[in-house]
Formats: C-alpha cells, sequence, structure tokens
C-alpha cells in the first residue's frame, strides 16, 4: 500500500452514554465517536477518509464491505460490550489477521473483539473519583509519541491501574500515573497476523479527554502507525516455494499455480 493513498478510518462508538447520561452528552453533543474522528480529519486532513459507525446500525455497522473498505478501526465501548454479536467479531478479527490495523481505546480493553486479540481477559483494577493522570512517554522515539507532551496531563480522569491481565506487550510506549500511587501500562501495541493493534486507555466518558490535543495526537499517530503495510491478503493461505525459486511464493487454485501477491497464472518450474 502506497504512503499516497489516504488511509480508510472507521470510528466505531458504542453511542449509548450519549443517549442516556446528560454529562456525556453535554461533552460530546455528536457523541464520542464523532468527535474522535472530526480529530483525525483535523490532525491528518488530505492524508485520511474518517466515517463512523455505532452498534445500533444494522450489524453494528461492520459489515463486510465496511471492513473490507476500511485500513484502521478504532474501537471505544464500555456498558455493551456483549451486545456486540459473535459473528461480527469473527468478522473483525479475521480483517485484522489480514492486515487492518485496529485501536482499541479506553473501556475497549473488555470488548470482545480485544479479548480475542489478546487471548486473556484483559481485566484492570479501576475507580472513577475524578483523578488527574500523567501519561508517560517510555518510547520516545516511536511514531505514536511524535509531538506530544512529556508527560500528557490529564486533570480528570478514571483511574484504570494493574494488573492489567494482557499478553506481554510487543511495544510498551506510555505508562500512566495516578495520585494513588496506581501505574498502568496506558499504551501498549501488538501485531496478530498482518495487521496492527494499538491500545490506548485514557477515554473515560465523563470527562472531555477526547477534546485534549495531546490525546487527539496520539490517537493520529496511532492511525498512521496502524495503517496497513501491504494489500490486504488471506492470513490462512500458505504460500508455497517453486523448487530452487525461494523468492515467489505461489498457491494453488483450481487452474493451477498463481502467484501470491498478484494472483496471475504461474507456469510450474521445468525440472
Amino acid at each position: 500500500m502506497t504512503s499516497t493513498q489516504p488511509i480508510r478510518v472507521v470510528v466505531w462508538g458504542e453511542n449509548r452514554h450519549e443517549q442516556v447520561n446528560p454529562v456525556v452528552r453535554g461533552i460530546y453533543p455528536t457523541g464520542m465517536h464523532n468527535a474522535i474522528g472530526d480529530a483525525i480529519s483535523a490532525l491528518l486532513g488530505d492524508d485520511v477518509t474518517v466515517s463512523t459507525r455505532v452498534l445500533d446500525e444494522p450489524e453494528h455497522g461492520m459489515t463486510e464491505d465496511t471492513l473490507a473498505a476500511t485500513d484502521v478501526l478504532l474501537w471505544w465501548g464500555h456498558t455493551a460490550h456483549e451486545e456486540v454479536a459473535d459473528e461480527v467479531v469473527d468478522r473483525i478479527h479475521r480483517h485484522v489477521l489480514e492486515g487492518m490495523g485496529i485501536i482499541v481505546l479506553h473501556s475497549g480493553h473488555h470488548s470482545k473483539i480485544f479479548r480475542r486479540l489478546m487471548g486473556t481477559t484483559c481485566s484492570l483494577r479501576w475507580r472513577n473519583d475524578g483523578d488527574s493522570e500523567l501519561v508517560w512517554t517510555v518510547a520516545p522515539r516511536h511514531q505514536i509519541t511524535e509531538g506530544v507532551s512529556q508527560p500528557i496531563v490529564i486533570p480528570g480522569q478514571e483511574m484504570y491501574g494493574e494488573f492489567f491481565d494482557i499478553p506481554e506487550p510487543e511495544e510498551l510506549i506510555f505508562i500512566s500515573s495516578f495520585s494513588g500511587g496506581e501505574v498502568f501500562r496506558s499504551g501498549v501495541t501488538y501485531r496478530r497476523g498482518y495487521g496492527r493493534v494499538f491500545y490506548f486507555s485514557p477515554g473515560d466518558e465523563v470527562y472531555p479527554v477526547y477534546h485534549h490535543p495531546d490525546v487527539q495526537r496520539v490517537i493520529a499517530n496511532g492511525v498512521q502507525w496502524a495503517r496497513p503495510e501491504h494489500p490486504r491478503e488471506s492470513y490462512t493461505e500458505t504460500p508455497m516455494y517453486q523448487t530452487g525459486d525461494y523468492d515467489h511464493p505461489v498457491l494453488t487454485s483450481p487452474d493451477g499455480l498463481i502467484d501470491y501477491y498478484t494472483r496471475e497464472p504461474v507456469a510450474p518450474r521445468e525440472r
């Protein structure tokens, strides 16, 4: 995938708190998903196309056509994780394995898709009493940290604390600290199949966290980092190599051998 193509971004939001909680509706009158999407558009401009989907759409907005046309999916959920249909989770999981990037935000740590990708409970300690959060960069040369303050100071936020039941991160990007002495691995990355995964914890719905310029910058940087490096391809197809030609992967098809990348016919190598 060339860098000249806009990154196709979909922001998925549960969109339930905004409907029933006047505090949340006052902070995010058009929904958290739109606030996040608008910030990505403002920061990345013509480098992205951004759309949004919500839980109550048919198939939760996560149709096969939508996912096939998505380079990076952002996921925010909290109160209705179990309402997400298992077949939709299966579909999203397959697309991540095939190369779609995914950014899971805040309470999305308990979403079905994040738990599926991690293979653990993804449980953590928490309290919500308006604490301040300091988000410390521990990977200062990483693309996701470019242009953000050290530390990011979030005046009001829900505390997330260790132990966070996730696999050992492939990259630890941020660690957060709170006034009670708690610490938390608040920014971690993984690779699953051909897809990139970024979890970023700041973002409780009753605080204006997604209006914070540094939080917006982290998310925009995460979109650029998570974009696919190659065209989408099936993760279940294992390439083989013609004898003596280890730079030319091929697949079998009903019509004979085909090139693994182009899907064009390939003549068998003469022995």
